[in-house]
């Protein structure tokens, strides 16, 4: 838009070129049409689309062929101004009266150019709002019948000061905006009247259409300047923050161009002085190392990516540690660095039963896995192993060992407690301190692509929000996958199917089933007394000694000694808690001969009871006496195996049974299932059926602070259960295993080798397992065989046979319980 005049009263030199400046004489030339005695205008009407033109200003329009200009011609042909009508809603296609603007502007319209395309423009200039009050024809253009609003040119004090406002606020727009010449400003400053200022200022800067309608269709001239100080207000808080952030950017483009020109200045004197650059050198070193590294083309084509981003940045650029940090990981990974294995099967032999006694499993399986690399297969596959036991069993010493025997490297890496995918697949590059997973961390520690790596705490694994790191474990230990591994940092294959996997677990119920399928399971059983006997001789003692500061040989035990250890200070499948007592022993010894008193050099059962103090741990033992309703159950626990009594008591009730001893659901169903069984073969054992409606049955296990479950105890119930009901008693050193079924079928059960070696620490002379467990026999050491009498028994009607005397109707006695023997 134009303004009708460059400034009131200045002469005509330095207007627009002569075209323009003719074209707009011609606008002065017409008149304002003369309103008649009822002080209204008749005249054509022009349809203004999306264009609002303010009074005194000067706008071009388009008009095509049609209703616009056949009112254009009308008034040109009378020598007479037009009515500009404002659409409200530019989408309707024949406006009426509710579609229009209530106020519209009276206009003068220049000659008509004709346009290439067919339609013709021409300049219009803004006289007087008008107020619409009829539209008297639309065919073949509009007429209309409106009333002039004249706006008042006499200000007041109120006035002033918004129009003085109004000035300021303008002045500092066109100061942040290029786009408005300064010669706005001024003449802005020379006009007095404040409806043409409004209109003036209006037209001067960008508004949105329904902001202009609204400052047309304002007739009160106070309230018309208060809409123009708010927009011109919020116009400057626009400019100014757009002038803050190009401020921001300029800032920041000058001083990365400054940055430029000083670095090819230091370039150009490094030149000079045959000096080289140090950021190109140090790219140059990079290059350098990734082209030794004979990478495979994934990796490389990667590398070489990421080095050539780094060259094409500032060495101040913030992605630059980023990428220096990606490049080190590539460099620093064992892509194709080996360690030559040693497959000698008699020297792995001699270092393995140099450092574990026992474990004979476990070594067949890594000597065969060695002899059959020593053949050179083919296809060569890395085992990947997962050893379960007992805490203290030597899974993890024994993981040493192995490397050693193979002269590999061992790395390790406890999973216990990680709760997050990214632990294992590392986290993507764009979060800020990312790293690869602990497995190519791990990898990179051991500086090799051969190692032997152990996973040790495979069933704490946890999972959470985070994701699931066993999910992520899978690709890890599937030969089939392995050879490809994806980092979430790298992103690129990484071949980890020369690593040999062990696993380590305490059990695998916890253990994923996928996860599981995947590794081949090495059991580590809890060892013998006698087992323990030689290994604290041969490897805990002389382990202790050293470690203690005493000489080789000072310090000896004797075996009942150690027996003593075994049996009064700890109770456990491994040697972890030994140790630590033979240690507490070679402590004590250490001080006195630290303050030069006299020292024993031979350890006795009564010195280490001086030494350590009363007994400490009180194992259970099997039953001294006869009893009735009292069983004796072998159970599996972590910490290898243990015997628990099953106390079952009848008395007067309504036929309720009634289960104590912190019990889990697995073995409530058990007793459930074994009492419904006794309440089938009553009648063999002579019991009324009615009797069950008038007793009530409390069955415990002892020990009520620790949690029990399981199916395996059965047949224990049962026994103790009919034991209860008939009053016979059940033979005392006898101990049974088996889970029962509603038929009397005994099923098969786990754990046999450590609930065996619990019944014979705990005293138990005969042993009951179900027929299917023969098998596993051969896992137990002769010695405890010769010990134990070891029956199978398939049906429970067998183990009524071995473990109950004969019915002898015994008197029983109101007694108070016997007072276990507690420690002091």
């Amino acid at each position: 838009m134009k303004y009708d005049d460059s400034f009131p009263g200045e002469a005509d030199e330095g207007r627009l070129p002569s075209i323009l400046q003719q074209r707009t004489e011609e606008l002065y030339n017409i008149p304002d049409t003369e309103v008649d005695q009822d002080g209204v205008i008749i005249a054509p009407a022009i349809i203004f689309r999306e264009v609002v033109v303010f009074p005194r200003m000067i706008s071009p329009i388009f008009v095509v062929p049609g209703q616009n200009l056949f009112a254009i011609q009308e008034a040109q042909h009378n020598f007479q101004t037009a009515i500009g009508l404002v659409v409200t809603n530019p989408e309707v296609d024949i406006p009426d009266k509710d579609s229009l603007l209530s106020i519209g502007i009276e206009v003068a319209v220049g000659r008509l150019l004709g346009m290439p395309d067919g339609n013709s423009s021409a300049l219009v200039q803004g006289r007087r709002r008008v107020e619409i009050i009829e539209v008297l024809q639309t065919d073949p253009y509009y007429m209309v019948k409106v009333r002039p609003i004249e706006d008042p040119i006499e200000t007041d004090r109120n006035l002033d000061a918004i129009m003085r406002s109004v000035k300021d606020l303008f002045d500092r727009c066109v100061q942040h905006n290029r786009s408005l010449p300064d010669e706005a400003y001024l003449y802005s400053m020379n006009i007095n009247e404040p409806g043409w200022l409004a209109d003036m200022i209006a037209t001067a800067i960008s508004l949105p259409f329904e902001d202009r309608l609204i400052l047309l269709s304002t007739t009160d001239v106070e309230e018309r300047l208060k809409n123009i100080n708010w927009l011109l207000a919020k116009e400057l808080d626009v400019l100014e923050l757009e002038k803050e952030i190009q401020t921001r950017v300029q800032s920041e483009v000058d001083r990365s161009q400054r940055e430029h020109y000083l670095r090819e200045q230091m370039r150009a004197i490094q030149k000079e002085l045959g000096e080289e650059d140090i950021w190109m050198k140090e790219i140059g070193e990079l290059s350098a190392k990734i082209a030794a590294l004979k990478l495979p083309a994934e990796a490389k084509q990667a590398a070489e990516r990421e080095l050539e981003r780094l060259g094409q940045v500032s060495s101040f650029a913030p992605e630059v540690g980023i990428i220096r940090a990606y490049l080190d990981w590539i460099i620093a990974l064992p892509w194709k660095k080996y360690t030559r294995d040693v497959l000698d099967v008699k020297n792995a032999a001699e270092i393995l039963d140099r450092d574990h006694y026992g474990l004979k499993k476990v070594k067949d399986r890594i000597l065969e896995h060695i002899a059959v690399q020593s053949l050179k297969p083919k296809e060569e596959r890395q085992p990947i192993l997962c050893f379960v036991g007992p805490p203290g069993t030597g899974k993890t010493s024994i993981g040493k060992s192995i490397a050693e025997a193979m002269k590999k490297q061992f790395v390790r890496l406890s999973l216990g407690g990680v709760r997050d995918e990214a632990e294992i697949r590392g986290h993507r590059r764009t979060y800020i301190g990312a790293l690869p997973g602990r497995i190519l961390q791990t990898m990179r520690r051991a500086d090799s692509r051969n190692p032997l790596f152990m996973l040790d705490e495979i069933d704490k694994l946890g999972n959470d929000y985070r994701g699931d790191p066993a999910s992520a474990l899978l690709e890890v230990l599937d030969p089939e996958q392995n050879n490809a591994f994806s980092d979430h940092y790298l992103e690129v294959p990484f071949d980890l199917s020369k690593v040999m996997f062990i696993t380590t677990a305490n059990q695998l119920g916890t253990i994923p089933a996928a996860l599981l399928d995947r590794m081949e399971i090495v059991e580590f059983s809890g060892y013998t007394e006698e087992e323990k006997i030689r290994i604290a001789k041969e490897h805990l003692l002389p382990r202790q000694i050293v470690r203690n500061g005493l000489l080789e040989g000072e310090v000896q035990f004797m075996d009942s000694a150690i027996s003593k250890l075994i049996h009064e200070y700890t109770y456990e499948a491994g040697v972890r808690n030994l140790e630590r007592e033979i240690g507490n022993v070679c402590r004590k010894i250490a001080r006195r001969k630290a303050e030069k008193k006299s020292t024993v050099h031979r350890i006795s059962p009564e010195l280490v009871e001086k030494l350590l103090g009363p007994q400490q741990v009180f194992q259970a033992k099997a039953e001294m006496e006869d009893e009735v309703g009292v069983a004796t159950a072998i159970a599996w626990t972590e910490n290898g195996g243990d015997i628990m009594p099953i106390e079952v008591l009848v008395y007067e009730g309504k036929g309720n049974i009634q289960i104590t001893g912190q019990i889990g659901d697995i073995m409530q169903e058990s007793a459930q299932a074994a009492f419904s069984y006794i309440k089938y073969i009553a009648d063999d054992f002579d019991i009324e059926a009615a009797r069950f409606e008038n007793i009530d049955l409390h069955l415990h296990v002892p020990e009520g602070a620790i949690p029990k479950d399981g199916p395996s105890a059965g047949i224990t119930i049962a026994t103790a259960i009919l034991s209860a009901l008939t009053e016979r008693k059940i033979k005392k050193q006898i101990g049974m295993t088996g889970e029962i079924t509603l038929r009397g079928n005994i099923l098969p059960i786990g754990g046999v080798k450590e609930k065996v070696l619990a019944a014979h620490r705990g005293g138990i002379k005969t042993i009951l397992l179900p027929d299917k467990n023969k098998k596993e026999l051969i896992d137990i050491p002769k010695k405890i065989l010769s010990d134990i009498d070891v029956r199978f028994v398939s049906h429970v009607d067998e183990v009524f046979e071995y473990a109950l005397l004969p019915d002898e109707k015994p008197k029983r006695k109101k007694s108070k319980p016997k007072d276990e023997k507690k420690p002091e």
